[in-house]
Parts: C-alpha cells; sequence; structure tokens
C-alpha cells in the first residue's frame, strides 16, 4: 500500500482492539454536531483549505428541479483545477491509492482525473442525524463483528475505534427509506464493445424507516431487503433475485433466493454471498463487491489504519447527467474520464486480510471510505499473491430530494483481464425513486416468482 499521508487523529484510534466498545460518553458524543459533523466527519478544514469546512451539505434540491428529473449539477460555473495523467502522477502519489496509480500505469494514454474544487455536499436529514447521535452511546458490535446492537436509523459508530465499526458504517449509511430503481450495468470487452443488461430493483430498508426501534430490529433481525429482476437483454430476463439482509448474522446469516426462467422456479440461494460472482457480472465482481462492500465481514481480519486526504470521484453529476448516452461513456479500458469529477477529501482507511482458514478470491482489501457520507469511494483488491486484482471506484453526488450521498455509477476494474465493469448506468433510463412504498409482501418467495416471469 502507498505511504499514507496520515492524519495526526486517527493515529491512536488505529491502535484500539476490533473488540473494544464503541460506546462513547456523552461528553465526546457532544462532540457531534459541534467540532464534528453530525455523523462523525471532522467539521473543520484541512490545514491548506484545500477541504474546506462543513457547512451542512445540499440541503434542498437546486432550481429547476422536480422528482423524477434526473439531478441537475448545483455547481454549474466549477472548472477543473487540474488534471492528473500519467506523466505527472507522482507529485499527486501522496494522494492517490495504489490501485489508482497503477489505473495511471495501465492506460498511460487514456486514463486521468479532472480535479475540481472540493464541495462537501453529503447530508442527510435530520432524523438521521438525531438517531446517530443516540447511537454514539449505546451502539455495540457482537458476535465478533458478525452483528451489532444498540443501533437504529443512523450511523452505528460515528466516533469508530477500529476498522469492523467503519465497515458497519458503510453498510449501514442512510440512502433512504424505500426504493425503486431501473438501472443498467455494461462489461466492455477490452476493444470497448458491450451489451447492456437492464434490471429493475426494489429495496426496502428497514434500518433507516424513520419508526424503526431498537426493540423491533432485534426481534426481526432484518437490515434490509433486496429484490432484482434482470429485464433485458431477452435470454436473461426474468432471472431474478431476492436478499434478506440480518443485524445479527451469526444469529441467522442472510437469506437469499433466485428465480430460473428455465426451470421455473424459486430456489433458495445460500452461496449468494462473498466471493460468489456477482449476477450477470460475466466474472468482473464478487457478490460482496456490490455498493463496494455488503455482506457478513467475519471472513477477514479489520484494521482501521488511519485517516488521510484522497482524491476520489464526488458530485459526479455531469456522469450522472440524460444528456448522456451509454456510449460516450463506456470506452476501452475504463469509463471516459471527462465527465468524471474527482475532489479531494478526507477518508477513512481501513484494510481487510483475509483470517487463517478462510477462503476468499481477495486475499487483502483495502477500503477508502468519504468522512462525511460513510460511502466507499476506493477499493483496492488483492490477489492470493498479494498483487493488486481489482479496482472499484463509487461515483458520488447528493440525491438532494431525500438527501441522501449515493453513488451513481460503480466501476469494478480487472488489472488481469484489463476489462471493467460499470454497475448503475441510468442516464438514458427513469431516475430512482425514493417515494416507492414496498411492504414486507413485496419481497417473499412468491413475489419473487412473479417478478421473474416473462
Amino acid at each position: 500500500m502507498n505511504k499514507l499521508a496520515i492524519l495526526p487523529v486517527a493515529v491512536m484510534i488505529a491502535l484500539s482492539a476490533p473488540s473494544a466498545m464503541a460506546k462513547v460518553s456523552e461528553a465526546d458524543a457532544a462532540k457531534l454536531g459541534t467540532e464534528l459533523t453530525p455523523l462523525g466527519g471532522e467539521k473543520a478544514a484541512n490545514a491548506d483549505g484545500s477541504i474546506p469546512a462543513w457547512d451542512g451539505g445540499i440541503t434542498e434540491p437546486v432550481a429547476g428541479y422536480s422528482k423524477g428529473m434526473h439531478h441537475p449539477d448545483p455547481f454549474p460555473g466549477d472548472k477543473i483545477e487540474f488534471t492528473i495523467t500519467n506523466a505527472n502522477k507522482d507529485k499527486y502519489k501522496a494522494y492517490l491509492s495504489d490501485g489508482q496509480v497503477k489505473l495511471f500505469e495501465l492506460y498511460p494514454e487514456t486514463f486521468k482525473m479532472n480535479v475540481y474544487q472540493t464541495r462537501r455536499s453529503a447530508s442527510v436529514p435530520q432524523f438521521v442525524y438525531d438517531a446517530t447521535r443516540e447511537n454514539a452511546t449505546r451502539a455495540e458490535l457482537i458476535d465478533g463483528g458478525n452483528g451489532i446492537k444498540g443501533a437504529s436509523i443512523g450511523i452505528p459508530f460515528p466516533m469508530p475505534e477500529n476498522g469492523l465499526e467503519v465497515i458497519w458504517n458503510h453498510v449501514l449509511r442512510f440512502r433512504g427509506v424505500d426504493i425503486k430503481t431501473s438501472r443498467s450495468q455494461a462489461a466492455p470487452t477490452a476493444g470497448g464493445s458491450y451489451t447492456l443488461v437492464e434490471t429493475a430493483e426494489e429495496i426496502r430498508f428497514q434500518y433507516s424507516r424513520p419508526e424503526m426501534t431498537l426493540d423491533k430490529l432485534s426481534k426481526d433481525n432484518t437490515l434490509f431487503f433486496f429484490k432484482q429482476v434482470v429485464t433485458q437483454p431477452a435470454r436473461l430476463a426474468g432471472t431474478a433475485l431476492l436478499v434478506k439482509e440480518t443485524m445479527d448474522q451469526e444469529k441467522l446469516p442472510r437469506q437469499a433466493w433466485t428465480y430460473n426462467t428455465g426451470q421455473r422456479r424459486v430456489r433458495k440461494a445460500p452461496n449468494v454471498a462473498f466471493d460468489t460472482p456477482g449476477t450477470v457480472s460475466d466474472g468482473l465482481r464478487t457478490t460482496d463487491d456490490f455498493d463496494m462492500f455488503n455482506g457478513s465481514p467475519v471472513r477477514y481480519n479489520w484494521e482501521l489504519v488511519g485517516k488521510q486526504e484522497l482524491y476520489i470521484p464526488y458530485n459526479d453529476y455531469k456522469l450522472h447527467s440524460d444528456k448522456l448516452e451509454y456510449d460516450q461513456i463506456i470506452t476501452p479500458g475504463h469509463i471516459n474520464p471527462e465527465y468524471v469529477r474527482y475532489e479531494k477529501h478526507r477518508v477513512w482507511v481501513v484494510k481487510a486480510t483475509l483470517k487463517e482458514g478462510m477462503r476468499h478470491i481477495y486475499k487483502a482489501r483495502t477500503f477508502y471510505i468519504d468522512e462525511d457520507s460513510w460511502q466507499v469511494s476506493v477499493a483496492d483488491l488483492y490477489d492470493n499473491r498479494d498483487e493488486l486484482y481489482r479496482v472499484a471506484i463509487a461515483h458520488g453526488l447528493n440525491y438532494y430530494e431525500v438527501p441522501t450521498q449515493w453513488s451513481t455509477l460503480e466501476v469494478f476494474h480487472d488489472l488481469q483481464s484489463r476489462r471493467y465493469i460499470a454497475m448503475g448506468l441510468d442516464n438514458e433510463g427513469r431516475m430512482y425513486d425514493f417515494d416507492a412504498k414496498l411492504s414486507e409482501a413485496n419481497f417473499t418467495p412468491a413475489a419473487l416468482r412473479r417478478a421473474g416471469i416473462r
């Protein structure tokens, strides 16, 4: 891993044992919203002012926006400040991950980063801030970190003491309550040709519901429901997946079902986890790569390395625009860098190392997690030879009608095959519906079968 520009505040935190209690004192919790953001980021600017102070983020939609639209850029006047290329990357190496450096080396003529003014746009509703404040003094890891208790709605560990707490913050970050999406993905060949795979997805976040209580979460042991149905191409249409994610994964691991159009039946799918290849991913990502990381953390040891400043995609409204067509985004080797906005942000650095006796195609993973949203922004993924295998990059923006900071596109680069998969393409489709009304009845095996029938 690169020599990191670690911030001093993180050094003592990194020494904490993974089993440490996460509860903080009332005095420390009072820092949330004062010297810290309500979700636990550093509120102040960095030393040279290149990262500004957080001032609340985007709290209302921009002028001219109405629900159902793609999101207009709230910063249309911002200009490129400088561009990082393979030729000058060493000048900026302290603010790049090893995986990002490798992309410059693999694609020296075409890969670049256009760097803009940093805008700390991340925000969530007030009820999430309030819940985070409550969680700070009561949330705990349980079952060796394979579950949590004492948290609901908000970030469970806004002042994390170890890597497991940081990764749970990512898994449980607020992304809305009931959501329906129509998204596409593309896995181009080395030459750039691809077949678009379209999916319809529904998500019901139990954990994030405003009315959720600790007792109900403990009793139901459900974090969220997820249903995905492939709608195009015709040969794959009707393939469907249903996931029930649990809060205490020792008590009950993830429950999953698949619907196969050829067999016309629903089957339990206990292998939809860990390094099983992702649905129609052409073998370019694992199941637990989805959303940059998901599922049980049990196969890894998690080290909180500290904090650093990193260039990450942020406020990627141009990449999200419905003025773009997919052919303009999907190019050989990597997505078109002309449409990507990079900014310098502070990130938590967490290294996951495979436990002895455990199996996974990634022997180690280094995650870079945005301090303002707890979104994993970059992940460097290593194989069993300790060599970089894949690089994952999440392109985030604020969906300001909610509001929530979430990715508009996730790209997984396979460095060995020199291919990538781009997930979440929505430029030519309908925008997310954050006002969907989804009940638990939408997420049963019977509902999965109905959704999958062509």
